[in-house]
């Protein structure tokens, strides 16, 4: 058995000045996870979050209807 390794990627929105978010969309479906960590600490923890969870997630933020604490 291979364990697939996170392919880490920036949105091409991105402007570079360090304040970003990478996420490993290759573990979505193998995994049913979406990794996310700090550009600025390659090396740092990651969240892992529920595919459906992250789904939603971006969705929202896409529509404009991400909810405002």
């Amino acid at each position: 058995m291979t364990t697939e390794s996170p392919r880490w990627f920036k949105s091409t929105y991105s402007d570079n000045g360090g304040v970003c978010v990478e996420v490993a969309a290759n573990l979505a479906t193998s995994h049913g996870v979406v990794p996310v960590r700090d550009s600025k600490h390659p090396t740092g923890p990651a969240l892992t979050i529920p595919t459906p969870a992250f789904t939603t997630f971006a969705a929202s933020i896409r529509t404009g209807t991400l909810p405002t604490p």
